[in-house]
C-alpha cells in the first residue's frame, strides 16, 4: 500500500474509532458524503473530555504503528485531527 493509501485509510480509521468510542453508531462511511458549510457533520455529535482523550490517545499509537510516525508528530497531528475533525465536547455539568 502506498503512503497516500495508508494515510487515507488512516483518516478513515480514526473517524470510525472516534465514533466508536464516542458511543455512536456511525462509520465514516456513513458520514462522507453528508458535510454541509453550514452544519458540518462533526458538529451534529458529541463526545465526553474522557472519550475525547481516549480517541486521541488511541490515534497516536495508531500513527505510530501503521504509518511508522514519530511520537512528536503524531502527538501533533492528532491535534491537528482533533481540531479539523473531532466531535463536539460535552460540557460536563458541575451542580
Amino acid at each position: 500500500m502506498r503512503r497516500e493509501e495508508k494515510k487515507e485509510q488512516a483518516t478513515k480509521d480514526l473517524i470510525n474509532k472516534m465514533f466508536e468510542l464516542a458511543g455512536h453508531d456511525l462509520t465514516f462511511d456513513d458520514i462522507k458524503n453528508i458535510d454541509h458549510p453550514d452544519n458540518p457533520w462533526y458538529t451534529q455529535y458529541s463526545m465526553t473530555e474522557e472519550q475525547n482523550k481516549a480517541w486521541r490517545d488511541w490515534g497516536i499509537q495508531y500513527l505510530r504503528e501503521k504509518l511508522k510516525t514519530k511520537k512528536a508528530l503524531a502527538i501533533r497531528e492528532m491535534a491537528f485531527f482533533d481540531l479539523v475533525y473531532g466531535l463536539t465536547i460535552k460540557k460536563e455539568n458541575h451542580e
